[in-house]
């Protein structure tokens, strides 16, 4: 099966490539599902061009999955000469006035119904295949079964399914509770995620039950211990009083009503399916998906890494044993509870979650290329003149003004340029910093084949590629490099564990 992962920037297009995407899907400027994600725009073509010759065998599709209004129609239309610019191998479309123009401006492009569109029955697939479609992303809600029927009706359609990623508890994702409840409709790409929100549920207080009834008042559930029947509990859904007051927006009340059946209306569990690839291919699965272009670089990487070697196992590339321990570091990333969906049974799709689950690591840095040795030397080489300037300074000063400048240093040591050092067998690599790192802190490698590999503060230094100076922490935005005799993989990344993280306890991090 095909691996079909998200790249939100060019800089996740590149690590789901490195960590084991077969293909990736991306953005362009306004027609994507995910507008805040980066997406793509102005000349970054350039830089998917050359990652596709460095990458030959991979894929890249393009969503254009946004339902089009005239507007967007024309300013697309506005835009094919720039579009053309993309080595895109595959359009991912939900809306059919597309068809016509992708089919006549790209005629060597593959369309690919979007998730969106919910096709979930072989006649319909069918009806897509006369229509010119290469493949379906079928809608969420169809089952195993139901996949191995629509492939059997259509064996030339390629099938593929979202295998891990967030789910919208909306019918294939066409929701409009974020364009009710804000203004930002997610068929526009504007979706406020509001099914993730916090909410209180209380009632609406001078509204009384109407008899016949179990109870006859709140104050009667009060004096009761708030210990209801089952049946009492329904007939309170059913009653109108309930409502949901979002935890940031106190005051602005959102009823609530339950009918016979029921319905989850708030966060969906997240999807996965990694240990069941096995059943999806035999339902007839040709791509297996995952969701999160607007997941971060370090998610894209270890999600794409734990299905490629969960993937390759399947296919007897290597062992299980030797898959596992990269299938659990899924545990390391950011997520929520997990569900099968409606693969196997609705009812796992029915419930719902709150919160995220933590990550117990922060993404320090990226990893570039080892510097050369002609470049490593000019680093010692500035590291030696600044050292030689700082005492140069010194010599100039006044003798009391020097005094006075020495008498700092000694009270205040940190102030006292430090530069490398040059050791047997270390190199120097590019170190672009997200988040703050201490020199001396644990870091952690991870990389396409290393699962992790711990490096000691005695292992590593940070210095600055400019001047040379030995730095005692780095930060975003920072020039800096890292000293070390470890051997990095290309593509490494560096993780530090997170001091804030708590096992079991879910982090408002806001939205």
């Amino acid at each position: 099966m095909e691996l079909v992962c998200p790249a939100g920037n060019i800089d996740k297009l590149a690590y789901a490539y490195a960590y084991g995407a077969d293909t990736a899907y991306i953005g362009l400027k306004r027609f994507s599902l995910r507008i805040k994600a980066d997406n793509f725009y102005e000349d970054e073509y350039k830089r998917v061009i050359e990652l596709k010759k460095k990458y030959p065998e991979k894929r890249l599709f393009c969503a254009l999955n946004i339902a089009f209004h005239n507007h967007d129609l024309k300013m697309f239309l506005q835009n094919l000469d720039y579009f053309k610019q993309y080595p895109i191998d595959a359009f991912i479309v939900q809306d059919l006035g597309l068809v016509p123009i992708l089919q006549k401006e790209f005629p060597n492009t593959h369309l690919h119904l979007s998730t969106q569109a919910s096709c979930m029955n072989k006649e319909a697939v069918k009806m897509y295949k006369s229509l010119g479609f290469k493949r379906v992303v079928l809608g969420r809600e169809v089952s195993l079964n139901e996949i191995r029927e629509i492939k059997d009706a259509c064996p030339d359609m390629e099938l593929e399914c979202f295998a891990h990623g967030a789910m919208c508890i909306a019918y294939s994702g066409r929701c409009l509770m974020s364009a009710y409840l804000t203004g930002r409709s997610a068929q526009s790409g504007f979706c406020s995620h509001s099914c993730r929100w916090e909410y209180d549920l209380g009632t609406i207080v001078d509204k009384p039950l109407s008899p016949p009834s179990h109870i006859s008042s709140l104050k009667e559930l009060n004096e009761k211990g708030g210990i209801i029947t089952a049946e009492a509990a329904k007939e309170i859904a059913q009653s109108g009083i309930l409502r949901l007051q979002e935890r940031q927006r106190p005051g602005e009340f959102f009823p609530v009503f339950e009918g016979d059946d029921f319905t989850a209306i708030l966060s969906s569990k997240d999807l996965c399916m990694i240990d069941h690839l096995a059943d999806m291919k035999t339902a007839g699965v040709d791509a297996i998906k995952v969701e999160g272009r607007m997941k971060s670089t370090y998610y894209v990487a270890m999600v794409s890494r734990a299905y490629r070697k969960a993937l390759d196992a399947l296919e007897g590339k290597i062992s299980a044993e030797e898959a596992a321990p990269f299938i659990a570091s899924l545990e390391d990333v950011a997520h929520r509870e997990s569900t099968t969906g409606f693969y196997y049974n609705r009812g796992n799709a029915d419930k719902t979650t709150i919160g995220a689950s933590d990550s117990p690591y922060l993404l320090a840095a990226s990893l570039g290329e080892a510097l050369s040795s002609e470049e490593t030397n000019k680093i010692f080489e500035a590291g030696e003149k600044l050292l030689k300037d700082r005492e140069a300074e010194l010599e100039a000063m006044h003798p009391e003004a020097r005094k006075a400048a020495l008498r700092d240093l000694e009270m205040h040591p940190e102030k006292k340029i430090k530069i490398a050092e040059k050791h047997e067998g270390w190199k120097v690599y590019p170190y672009a910093a997200l988040n703050r790192v201490d020199s001396g802190s644990e870091l952690e490698f991870v990389s396409p084949s290393v699962l992790a590999q711990k490096v000691s503060g005695s292992e590593y230094e940070f210095i600055n590629p400019k001047t040379g100076e030995k730095l005692d922490w780095v930060n975003a935005d920072h020039d800096c490099a890292i000293y070390t005799a470890i051997k990095v993989e290309e593509n490494t990344l560096v993780r530090v564990k997170d001091p804030d993280f708590v096992e079991g306890e879910i982090r408002d991090r806001g939205r």
